[in-house]
């Protein structure tokens, strides 16, 4: 461990409005490339290490603003601060274009004084700093790529979307000028850092991953205890995953077996096409589901859905495959009775599967890293399909903003599932009372706001609420307006809940003062499931709701 001093004044990098300081520096190929040669239309320069996952997440993007520009292309700049061998690495195995240079004594990034990286610093056409940034921002790429582009007439493009699996942002790593001392001066401050090595860093784009080893048993050996013991499902028994199941699906999947369509939380494996496939076999999948399956891991891996907090809470939630659109009928999924049961041999399967790369790729085990204090039953499979025949309203996916004609999987941090009784009510806002009741007590009763919540509508209860004219969207703003806490449940204190008190919003519900349950109508989900014998809908509690939580994903069911 070494001591650094720094003063505060090393810790503010350059802003918009600054003069970006002229440099030149060589390229990967050995040339020269200068700053002031390159003025005219605006530059991006970015910062960046090898071994920063943040920078790793970001190169992409600054890949495909390059693209965008076309033969404007290498006005996006990256300055490495690594030696030329591990960045050569890293441009081989992102395929970048654009100019890659190489400040190995970090004199240039010194002048430009990021805190960390990656920084993105775009220099406008009169050598001004338009635009400075730390760590990986969508907002911020997207408005350095209109200007670019806009500026030299060029279509603006989206480079980062809300829906890529991304977060909206993500911290980066310390700057290596700041990782070596600095002269002492007045208003010094003292840093510790560590002079160890830094570890493998985590890939967060990887395109390709290893292969799926191969194992050869005894003859003596069965391959479903072997299954069991070698910990690829330790509870229950498996299909064996052979080399000839495995090439059965792959064959009829339009991707190479290696491309990798997300990195699993909490340990991270990479899910290739191959390891899904063969969690797939063991699950009892056919090779046609794989069509849901897949998307279904993007949702999981995507970071607004935080698999890796959903993996390691104490709570019980996990996650819940809704499939909406033509596809759940097309490939057999059930929607109508018993729809949470084990009804159908693609729901099980599918949420099987789900399960299984959670554990296998992610790591989670119970009593591990999953220590759950209670569990859930949806942890062995746990996956619906919206029945569409006896929904007086638009799906899901349409309500999402996807064609009629299409299917999505939607995946949401479930509790248990509780069920609501509703057999005397005439009226539909008598059926929604009971359900608001319900709604209450998710997560905990006391605790409003920071929950998410789905609502599962049987066809009965569907039907009542349809003649007396709610759309979903009215069902929706009902349950918001009518779901609450008593203000004199709040008496003990002590009790969860009671700590937040002042953060909540008091309205009167049937003339009595409550604490609203939700804090916006988007915090509850609604759906159409079940059989048509009985008025039994459900209520979902989730995990906590937002960016410090898990939030509701939802992704195209297509290849």
């Amino acid at each position: 461990v070494v001591h650094l001093t720094l003063h505060p004044r090393d810790l503010i990098m350059l802003s918009p409005g600054d003069s970006a300081p002229d440099f030149s520096l060589p390229g990967l190929d050995g040339t020269d490339w200068g700053l002031t040669a390159a003025a005219g239309d605006p530059l991006l320069v970015a910062f960046i290490e090898t071994d920063c996952p943040t920078c790793r997440l970001t190169i992409p993007y600054l890949k495909r603003l390059a693209e965008a520009l076309g033969p404007n292309g290498d006005r996006v700049v990256a300055v490495s601060q690594d030696g030329g061998e591990e960045t050569k690495e890293l441009v081989e195995a992102y395929d970048v274009s654009f100019p890659v240079l190489l400040d190995v004594d970090l004199d240039v990034s010194r002048s430009y004084d990021p805190p960390s990286v990656p920084a993105l610093f775009l220099v406008g056409r009169g050598g001004r700093i338009e635009l400075s940034e730390v760590g990986f921002h969508k907002g911020d790429l997207n408005s350095a790529a209109e200007k670019m582009l806009s500026s030299l007439g060029l279509p603006v493009l989206t480079v980062a979307g809300p829906d890529d699996g991304a977060p909206a942002m993500k911290p980066g790593c310390t700057s290596r000028h700041l990782e070596s001392a600095v002269p002492v001066s007045s208003g010094e401050v003292t840093v510790e850092a560590t002079t160890e090595p830094s570890p493998e860093p985590i890939d967060l784009r990887p395109e390709r991953a290893p292969a799926a080893s191969r194992v050869t048993l005894a003859d003596d050996e069965g391959p479903y205890e072997y299954c069991m013991s070698a910990g690829f499902s330790p509870f229950l028994p498996v299909v064996p995953p052979t080399v000839e199941r495995v090439d059965t699906f792959l064959a009829a999947i339009p991707h190479p077996p290696d491309r990798v369509v997300g990195l699993v939380p909490p340990c991270y494996g990479p899910a290739t096409i191959e390891k899904i496939v063969a969690n797939a076999v063991m699950a009892g999948c056919k090779p046609e589901y794989m069509e849901v399956l897949i998307p279904v891991i993007k949702a999981a891996c995507d970071e607004r859905f935080n698999l890796h907090g959903v993996q390691a809470t104490t709570h019980s939630a996990t996650p819940l495959i809704i499939l909406s659109g033509s596809a759940a009928a097309r490939l057999g999924f059930a929607s109508g009775a018993g729809v949470f049961g084990c009804v159908a041999r693609a729901n099980s399967s599918v949420g099987r599967a789900l399960q299984l790369v959670m554990a296998n790729l992610g790591g989670a085990l119970p009593g591990e890293i999953d220590m759950s204090a209670l569990g859930n039953p949806g942890r062995f499979s746990y996956c619906v399909a919206e029945n569409h025949e006896e929904s007086p309203w638009e799906p899901l996916h349409v309500e999402l903003g996807f064609g009629q004609d299409e299917s999505t999987v939607t995946l949401f941090a479930a509790g248990g599932l509780t069920e609501v009784s509703e057999h005397t009510a005439r009226t539909g806002a008598g059926v929604l009372r009971t359900i608001a009741a319900t709604l209450s007590t998710v997560w905990s009763w006391r605790r409003c706001g920071r929950v998410d919540a789905v609502v599962v509508l049987c066809p009965e209860h569907a039907a009542t609420l349809s003649s007396d004219g709610f759309a979903k969207s009215d069902v929706r703003d009902f349950l918001f307006e009518n779901t609450g806490v008593p203000l004199r449940a709040f008496d003990h204190e002590g009790t969860e809940g009671t700590q937040a008190r002042d953060s909540y919003e008091e309205v009167l519900i049937d003339g009595e003062p409550h604490y609203r349950k939700f804090k916006d109508p988007s915090q509850i989900g609604i759906i159409v499931a079940g059989g048509t014998a009985g008025k039994f809908s459900a209520v979902m509690g989730g995990w906590l709701t937002g960016a410090e939580g898990s939030q509701i994903v939802t992704y195209p069911v297509k290849w």
